[in-house]
């Protein structure tokens, strides 16, 4: 994971599922979220993805990225800029990992280089902790 300077974080509005990508730079993003569309494509047979909410970022304003929603009737939204809480779920998500990535190196003298690990790790375990306690499920489980 050395030299990957970026988190691309994708969140499921539904289950609250997440997945973490790290990039070396920002327009690898695209790359990176076309074969995470084909994952899901292939995953999830008679689902697909239908909306995309991001910040004004430039690694999502390409012709390669409009054509791809385009031709997969996607819906791209975007926030307004400089308002990151109307992409409200995935900034508390990536704060959240952050913090907990920070505690886990803080808390056990490891050093900085090993942050993309605690970020999987983290990811990892917040996919799998019981956050919604009325319906008695798991990210994992509404995602499967």
């Amino acid at each position: 994971m050395r030299g990957k300077k970026y988190g691309f974080f994708i969140v499921d509005d539904y289950s609250r599922y997440t997945w973490v990508y790290f990039l070396a730079h920002k327009h690898e993003s695209f790359k990176v979220f076309r074969i995470f569309f084909k994952r899901v494509k292939n995953e999830k047979k008679g689902f697909c993805i239908s909306s995309i909410r991001s910040d004004h970022g430039t690694e999502f304003e390409n012709v390669e990225f409009k054509s791809l929603c385009e031709r997969n009737d996607i819906f791209y939204n975007y926030s307004l800029p400089s308002t990151p809480q109307q992409n409200g779920v995935v900034e508390r998500k990536n704060r959240t990992m952050q913090e907990m990535a920070r505690t886990m190196l803080c808390e056990n003298s490891l050093p900085k280089h090993l942050w993309a690990k605690a970020i999987n790790i983290v990811c990892y375990v917040q996919n799998r902790i019981l956050i919604r306690p009325l319906i008695k499920k798991i990210h994992y489980q509404l995602w499967r």
